[in-house]
């Protein structure tokens, strides 16, 4: 099982490291020492923990993208959002691009995604088809 050093726990649930030591000291989540002697959480009681947090509305802020690998990014406007019970189906319109992406309809709603939002749709493909056109 892996074990996360307060820090990194902290940084996973989005909280400062004592406020994580202080759920830590009240038993909200136990901790054991490394070989260190330094405290660390269990995987498994960080998941619940994270759970818990999240059910509870906190959400970490992530860091800032240093860089990223994806070379095709879109700004664009969203034209259609189509959801069922699972999927969303979500159209932007980038100049004259016209990107179809599918996803979570939870992700489609964490990102508040509706005609008219202004969206970012990044690129990143292993398998890209070309095609030759026939020629007149």
């Amino acid at each position: 099982m892996p074990l996360y050093r307060i820090r990194e726990a902290a940084e996973l649930l989005g909280v400062s490291d004592d406020t994580l030591r202080r759920w830590v000291e009240a038993g909200r989540v136990s901790a054991d020492a490394d070989a260190a002697g330094r405290q660390v959480i269990e995987g498994t009681d960080l998941a619940r923990l994270a759970a818990e947090v999240a059910d509870a509305g906190q959400r970490p802020t992530p860091r800032p993208v240093l860089s990223e690998s994806a070379r095709n990014r879109f700004v664009g406007l969203v034209t259609r959002v189509v959801r069922d019970t699972v999927m969303a189906q979500v159209e932007i319109h980038s100049g004259p691009h016209r990107l179809v992406s599918l996803m979570s309809r939870e992700a489609a709603d964490e990102l508040g995604l509706e005609p008219g939002v202004l969206a970012i749709a990044s690129v990143k493909s292993t398998h890209v088809v070309v095609e030759k056109p026939e020629q007149p």
